[in-house]
């Protein structure tokens, strides 16, 4: 357990996580989600470890390049990689994050160290409508497809963790137009709740959920690790599967998995609904669900 996550492993063992995307590619994911969830400078400068965050924004980019290389799964051919964004300050925790406009300089510089080597921009785990639009501020105009990925309560999937309904992302959905918009890490049930509001956006749309149990209250507190989680043991391939069936009935287009969702759920998933090598996952608009292997790490 560290507050760095697995940032630490790419100090330690670099290539641990070219390991891992191979896993995932070879499990059948079309999408590698670089290991930068967490390469932000606040979070970096609680161990003081600002100074690294280009040097290991290029290790993580470069571990998701080459596996996606030895997959022989190059843009052509369906293996895309998207550049992760997570929350400033701590996950789950938007009454923390500075305002939209603030929060949009700051992810300036890790957007620019990633902007010309990824296929796409995932925003993962915004809590809040304001913690969404600083994410969104920072990425669009560039050139690339912008997937907007929020997180929904546990306890009730039709409201983000901020506790405002997901309908209010509607005026800023509307006015920033990202290329998807999609649920993760949250409960697959609370997910299953909160999917009808995404249809709604008139966006395409998709999820990728977690594991957990819960996010616990242990975890909210300052530097989390880990070790405050706990991970479900009813939530196999299968079970997972057969709830991702869902979200692909109501018309979700891109589905994945978040922390706790390995290898085996992902192969699960590819059996279902196929991972052919179809590169218009780069719109966001697919024929069929797009496999993704996404999350926090």
């Amino acid at each position: 357990p560290t507050a760095l996550w697995s940032t630490q492993v790419m100090m330690d063992h670099p290539e641990l996580v070219q390991e891992v995307h191979e896993d995932f590619f070879a499990a059948g994911a079309q999408i590698a989600t670089t290991n930068t969830y967490a390469l932000l400078r606040d979070r970096l400068a609680h161990v003081g470890l600002e100074d690294r965050q280009a040097d290991l924004t290029d290790v993580a980019i470069k571990a998701a390049e080459r596996a996606r290389d030895a997959a022989g799964r190059g843009a052509a051919g369906g293996g895309l990689i998207a550049g992760s964004i997570g929350p400033l300050v701590q996950s789950y925790r938007p009454d923390l994050c500075p305002p939209a406009a603030e929060a949009a300089e700051l992810y300036a510089y890790p957007v620019s160290l990633m902007k010309d080597r990824v296929d796409l921009f995932l925003l993962e785990t915004m809590a809040s409508v304001d913690q969404a639009e600083g994410a969104l501020c920072a990425t669009l105009g560039l050139g690339l497809p912008v997937w907007l990925a929020v997180s929904v309560s546990d306890e009730d999937g039709t409201r983000l963790r901020s506790g405002e309904p997901l309908s209010d992302l509607a005026p800023m959905l509307d006015a920033y137009r990202p290329d998807a918009i999609l649920l993760n890490c949250s409960r697959p049930e609370a997910v299953s709740e909160g999917l009808p509001s995404l249809a709604s956006f008139g966006l395409p749309f998709g999820a990728y959920a977690n594991g957990f149990t819960r996010i616990s209250d242990g975890f909210k507190v300052n530097k989390p690790t880990v070790d405050a989680l706990e991970g479900r043991v009813d939530l196999g391939p299968e079970a997972y599967g057969d709830i991702a069936q869902i979200w692909a009935e109501m018309g979700a287009t891109i589905i994945g998995g978040c922390c706790e969702v390995g290898p085996a759920h992902i192969a699960e998933l590819a059996r279902r609904f196929g991972s052919g090598d179809d590169s218009s996952a780069l719109t966001g608009i697919l024929a069929k669900p797009a496999i993704a292997s996404v999350g926090e790490m």
